[in-house]
């Protein structure tokens, strides 16, 4: 699995898209190790965030005592105070209740306020789950109900917020693939998802199945010793509009 840190990294960019002001009040949906949150709370805004993983939220607790952040399901969320506008990076992918998920996002803001988020999208390494699916039922394995994502198109997602109350002011779907450390960098990968993938498969099968991906995936993500995934990502800012 990516670090947080190399995950927080990323998340810089669409920072500027959120543009976080003094005095709003920020939701962080997927706040992870509070990074974001943290640069968020640095703009002068007042942010909350929340995270479905207590460990994530200890640790976010940890490096910044003074952020608000809870253990919260997402999809579930309400709030009696509205928000200005509520940011995700790298988490709605993750919740596989997208309906629900939308709901929470408009009752949390206020009218008028913005959702700003990235995530991965329609596409997002489509080479390596085809590997995976493949060298699955090579060894008798059924490929359904092992993929724990949800990856919309543009106009899937668009879509949602535009039945949901919301008016889309900005969609962009694109490219941007992701380094893996070192030579062994996707079988870490495959190892770090092997729960949701792998977890009933043989460890004689699965030494070969991963031999098996390596192979399928090494001419299109193997650069001189650097893995390259081919990820994808939606960024959507949207407004809420009034009811």
């Amino acid at each position: 699995m990516q670090s947080t840190d190399f995950l927080s990294n990323l998340g810089v960019d669409i920072l500027s898209l959120l543009q976080p002001q003094s005095g709003e009040r920020i939701l962080d949906i997927g706040s992870g190790n509070g990074d974001l949150t943290a640069k968020i709370a640095a703009a002068g805004a007042i942010p909350t965030g929340i995270d479905l993983s207590e460990r994530m939220v200890k640790l976010a607790q940890q490096k910044y005592p003074d952020l608000n952040v809870q253990v919260k399901d997402a999809s579930q969320y309400r709030t009696d105070v509205p928000f200005d506008a509520v940011f995700s990076h790298a988490v709605i992918h993750w919740i596989n209740s997208p309906a629900a998920l939308t709901r929470s996002i408009w009752l949390a803001l206020r009218e008028g306020g913005r959702f700003v988020a990235e995530f991965a999208g329609s596409g997002n390494i489509a080479i390596l789950t085809t590997a995976m699916k493949e060298a699955l039922e090579l060894h008798g394995y059924t490929w359904a109900g092992r993929n724990p994502w949800y990856h919309p198109t543009i106009g899937e997602y668009a879509t949602l917020l535009e039945q949901n109350g919301f008016r889309v002011t900005f969609a962009q779907h694109f490219d941007k693939p992701a380094p893996l450390k070192g030579e062994a960098g996707l079988r870490n990968w495959l190892n770090s998802f092997a729960d949701y993938f792998f977890n009933d498969v043989s460890s004689a099968d699965k030494e070969s199945i991963y031999q098996s991906i390596e192979a399928q995936v090494n001419p299109h993500y193997e650069r001189e010793g650097q893995w390259l995934l081919d990820t994808s990502r939606l960024r959507i800012i949207a407004i809420k509009e009034p009811s």
